[in-house]
């Protein structure tokens, strides 16, 4: 209308502007802060028992492997075998004879024999053995034919070298031979405990070696065995004696292990000792038997080429 005076635009109040304070923001920073290192202490506290877990992990692997070896290898000491089938390659008569052997492998002076089967079996004792020859000496009570089967029964009495024979086991020594490994091939073997260089040793030669190998790292079974509470032997032997024989018949096996690393947490190495007390060997334990009632026969003498081993 005339003369009317316009009214002016209407202007918005200006807007505040919105945000945390330096205050809450401090104070939120250190809400966060405390957060997060509580989480870092827990996972650093997880990762600390981890390291204490792996550390005996590892120590129980290590003992557990090596107990279990002993006791398979014990169980088969004494034991005695050909490591293959031989038969006569040629007939024998009555009396101290000389005959060929399809092979000599395996046989040795002194070894109990079995000749032939059913009615005209007999078991010889070899006064001489030729391995280059593939011959025998005996003395035969029975006539026998060419091709007749040769077996050997029986067990070691010494398949594990009591501690009273001459360079026989000790309580860091163990000493064993015969058909450890069931494939017909006899071996010698030897566990060395050593506390003072904290290795446990595991030696092996063929049961006819010349010598047996010298103790080396690769031969290290054990590398963190300590000396056993209240200086406790290594092995400890019962045995038992029948005529001239004495026969181990059960081994004692007691090893104390430290873990490789210091644990995190009492800054000290952990230990564990762990003991078999009662681990047979069975060959042998068998061998025994036959000999405590009467039938020595099957009782076979130590091969001389063991006594150069012993030592």
């Amino acid at each position: 209308m005339p003369g009317t005076v316009p009214k002016p635009l209407a202007i918005p109040p200006s807007r505040r502007d919105e945000g945390f304070t330096i205050l809450e923001l401090l104070v939120t920073m250190g809400i966060v802060l405390l957060v997060v290192g509580a989480s870092m202490t827990g996972v650093n506290q997880i990762a600390t028992s981890q390291r204490t877990i792996w550390n005996r992990t590892e120590m129980h692997s290590g003992v557990r492997g090596a107990t279990e070896l002993l006791q398979q290898e014990v169980g088969q000491a004494g034991r005695i075998a050909l490591p293959a089938p031989a038969t006569l390659t040629g007939a024998v008569a009555i009396g101290t004879a000389t005959v060929g052997v399809s092979s000599a492998a395996g046989m040795y002076v002194g070894e109990q024999l079995i000749i032939d089967g059913s009615d005209k079996e007999e078991t010889v004792a070899t006064t001489a053995v030729d391995t280059v020859n593939n011959t025998i000496t005996a003395a035969f009570t029975i006539a026998h034919a060419a091709g007749s089967p040769i077996n050997v029964f029986g067990g070691f009495a010494s398949g594990i070298a009591p501690p009273s024979m001459a360079n026989g086991s000790t309580a860091s020594v163990l000493k064993m031979y015969g058909d450890i490994n069931g494939d017909g091939k006899m071996v010698y073997i030897e566990y060395t405990c050593d506390t003072a260089g904290h290795n446990l040793y595991r030696n092996s030669a063929a049961w006819n070696a010349a010598a047996k190998p010298a103790l080396s790292p690769a031969q290290i079974l054990l590398a963190n065995i300590v000396a056993n509470p209240g200086g406790a032997p290594c092995f400890t032997y019962q045995t038992a004696v029948v005529g001239p024989d004495t026969y181990v018949t059960d081994v004692a096996v007691t090893l104390t292990v430290q873990t490789q690393q210091v644990d995190p947490i009492t800054q000290q190495f952990q230990l564990e000792t762990k003991a078999l007390l009662n681990v047979s060997p069975r060959n042998i334990f068998n061998t025994w038997e036959l000999a405590s009632i009467g039938l020595a026969d099957r009782v076979q003498p130590m091969p001389p080429s063991i006594q150069n081993l012993l030592p």
